[in-house]
């Protein structure tokens, strides 16, 4: 997936934050008062963002009213995996990333990863 510019990252966080109900532009600029943006602003941003795949739509009346196609960790688990294959060595990048994760993380990656089987 594409990388999201700052205005299109925050509006998915409104998305995100409604899941899973839809939300309309109108509740997105509600959740975004305090910015000032102009409904075109916003009509423009979600438009985009269904263009790309990160949203589904659904008409209500006359507007649209919008959801997640994914949930924010499998975009942010997509980003990661992209900067993974945009590497010249994946392995390298991995290894640099696990030696900062905090002990909760690396708890949960240990929980997490299959275990393999000792071979006899």
């Amino acid at each position: 997936m594409r990388q999201l510019g700052t205005l299109e990252a925050d509006v998915m966080d409104v998305v995100w934050d409604a899941a899973p109900e839809y939300v309309s532009v109108h509740d997105i600029l509600a959740k975004m008062a305090d910015r000032k943006l102009a409904y075109t602003t916003i009509l423009t941003v979600v438009t985009n963002l269904h263009s790309k795949g990160f949203l589904t739509r659904t008409k209500v009346s006359r507007a649209y009213h919008y959801a997640a196609v994914n949930t924010r960790e499998q975009v942010t688990s997509q980003a990661l995996r992209d900067i993974l294959n945009a590497s010249d060595d994946p392995t390298a990048v991995l290894m640099h990333f696990a030696q900062t994760a905090s002990p909760e993380e690396t708890d949960a990656l240990r929980k997490s990863l299959p275990r393999r089987r000792a071979r006899k």
